[in-house]
């Protein structure tokens, strides 16, 4: 396993061109930030669980400028849990704490990393580590310690899982256009159905095969992040890292492409652990073939097999329609199984030997 690259403007010492509406962006969160510290907002980090290897892990969390809670209120008993302390729509109107200085305590050492524009912390951090869950500590100067899971894989491991989310292992029945404003507005966990025998599916696959990965891989906004790991450990799937993405305009673009970010982690994974085979899972709503497709043929070494759920009609039409790629094993040299449902598909997997 080998050490993450470094963005490539780093390496090289580039000035990065910021686009216009990343500009009109960073202005209004100044001025949000400004405000929300007069009212007396604190920083507040949302930690998510990372991953890494025995010399590396990359840690995720978000700072926001929260109102500091009562002590003994049921408010600071939830800021206890990083799953628990940012809830509902107060996740998307918190007021996001950008370029924020956060310590990060793991192995016995402490690193100073840096939130991006948005709050967002992704940075990688030369730590040894034991293989399985460990815990790492971040610190904001004027905010508490908080804590959150790191899965830690095995030097020898070589299989791994890569999940989508909607439409894969929850079922969302709503249109795409809509999907946001429900994430927004309800984001509450118990309103989302599980996808009939999926949490079985990725429980058996990391059983079967001890010390494994489960990535979730998903276009949702870090904003969603709480609900989702509620969701997930309420119906009983795996735990693991959550990659989403931050909403608005990037250094050079009006709006973050979604299909981007899948391919780029999947790619980073690729690179980051070159000895793991990762079954890839998702459905046939729009782009997960496609996605899949290109990184098989880019990266054959890395995949073990595409698992594809199929959507029901009504779900392909709220979901915009289906992918229209004809994907088979013959072009990508992957296995491809198809089925509606966890079952049809573990079923096919086990006849592919991957299961």
């Amino acid at each position: 396993m080998r050490k993450p690259d470094k963005p490539l403007a780093a390496k090289q010492g580039a000035e990065v061109i910021i686009h216009r509406a990343a500009r009109i962006e960073d202005a209004v969160h100044e001025f949000r930030q400004k405000r929300a510290q007069a009212r007396g907002r604190v920083p507040t980090v949302i930690p998510y669980t990372g991953y890494g290897s025995t010399s590396w892990i990359r840690v995720l969390a978000r700072v926001l400028l929260t109102t500091p809670s009562r002590p003994g209120s049921r408010e600071a008993r939830r800021a206890r849990k990083p799953h628990e302390s940012v809830r509902g729509w107060r996740s998307f109107t918190s007021v996001p704490f950008g370029k924020a200085a956060v310590t990060v305590h793991a192995g016995g050492h402490s690193h100073v990393v840096a939130a991006d524009r948005g709050g967002v912390v992704d940075a990688v951090i030369e730590v040894s580590l034991e293989p399985g869950w460990q815990t790492v500590g971040f610190t904001i100067e004027g905010g508490d310690t908080v804590e959150a899971p790191i899965f830690v894989l095995e030097p020898k491991t070589s299989f791994g899982v890569v999940s989508d989310i909607d439409d894969t292992v929850m079922v969302t029945a709503l249109p795409r256009p809509l999907l946001a404003a429900w994430n927004t507005f309800v984001l509450d966990e118990h309103a989302r159905v599980p996808t009939p025998g999926m949490a079985v599916l990725l429980e058996r696959l990391t059983t079967e095969n001890a010390g494994s990965p489960v990535i979730y891989l998903s276009t949702g906004a870090w904003n969603v992040a709480p609900t989702l790991t509620r969701f997930l450990s309420r119906n009983l799937y795996p735990a693991g890292p959550l990659l989403l993405t931050d909403w608005g305009p990037t250094h050079d673009r009006w709006f973050r492409s979604g299909r981007e970010h899948k391919r780029e982690n999947l790619r980073r994974l690729a690179r980051e652990f070159p000895d793991v085979r990762w079954l890839l899972i998702g459905d046939d709503g729009q782009h997960d073939e496609e996605i899949y497709a290109d990184f098989a043929i880019d990266f054959p070494q890395s995949v073990a097999a595409v698992a594809i759920r199929q959507l029901s009609n009504s779900e392909a039409v709220l979901a915009g329609g289906r992918s229209k790629d004809e994907v088979h094993t013959e072009r990508t040299g992957a296995n491809w199984v198809y089925a509606p449902d966890g079952a049809g598909l573990a079923t096919q997997l086990a006849d592919a030997g991957v299961l």
